[in-house]
Formats: C-alpha cells, sequence, structure tokens
C-alpha cells in the first residue's frame, strides 16, 4: 500500500494560486463549501494551504491596526499575503504509510507533492478512516 493509492489528483482538486487576490480566494472557497484549501504558484509548487482562520485572523489584525476593510481593499491584496507555509504539512508521494496516517491526524487533508515539490493532489482523511474502517471489517 502506498500514498498512490488514496490520491485525488490535483485535476480534481479544487485549490487557489498564490497570486490570486483575498477576494478571489474567498469565493472560491464559498462556491465549493471548503474550509481549507491547497495554494500553489504558477509554477504548480504547493505554497502552502489557507483555511478561513487564516483570513478571519487577518481581517482581525486590519481592524485592530485601523485599517478599513472593504470589497475594494480584499480585491487588492494578494492571497500570499495571508499564506502561512507551514499549515497542512505536504507529505511526497514516496512517502510511507505510517508517515501519511501520522500527518492526516491532524489535518483534515494532506497535500500530496513529487520530488520537486510540485502539488500532485491530496489524500482526504475521510478516504484513509473508510480504508481502515473497511480493512477491520473484512474477514
Amino acid at each position: 500500500m502506498n500514498v498512490a493509492f488514496f490520491l485525488k489528483p490535483k485535476i480534481s482538486v479544487a485549490f487557489l494560486y498564490s497570486d490570486f487576490t483575498l477576494r478571489q480566494a474567498l469565493e472560491k472557497m464559498h462556491y465549493y463549501g471548503y474550509t481549507a484549501i491547497p495554494v500553489i504558484g504558477r509554477d504548480g509548487k504547493y505554497n502552502g494551504t489557507v483555511s478561513e482562520g487564516d483570513f478571519l485572523w487577518y481581517m482581525l489584525s486590519c481592524f485592530n491596526s485601523g485599517e478599513n476593510v472593504d470589497q475594494r481593499y480584499i480585491e487588492e491584496i494578494p492571497l500570499k499575503k495571508i499564506l502561512k507555509s507551514d499549515s497542512y504539512k505536504p507529505v511526497k508521494i514516496t512517502a510511507n504509510m505510517d508517515e501519511l496516517f501520522n500527518v492526516a491526524m491532524n489535518q483534515n487533508f494532506v497535500p500530496v507533492v513529487d520530488d520537486l515539490g510540485s502539488f500532485i493532489g491530496i489524500v482526504t482523511r475521510r478516504d484513509i478512516i473508510k480504508y481502515l474502517s473497511d480493512e477491520k471489517t473484512e474477514p
């Protein structure tokens, strides 16, 4: 068993580009109903994952500093300004199952990258749990 068994490929996963504006990112997250979504560069490299909380904390810091956050403001701020690269640790496609399971315990999904750091898809915690549940019930 390897990571590829669980992989949802990039083509079937919603993601954001790091040069999107905050508004574009929020609209895409709202459309898909996600609370967190992977962010990649135009070169295909995984840059991190942004969550609803990241947006909320950023807006709170703007309010606390006296900045006026309105629709025009969020149309000008690039997503990479609020992106934390240490959120949602990725695994390489060559990772072993123990590493995948350990990372999945702390994240809703695990971004998967190739040896060059390019985003190739995700593994959802739901798929891992379903696999383990099915395996447990098989005679």
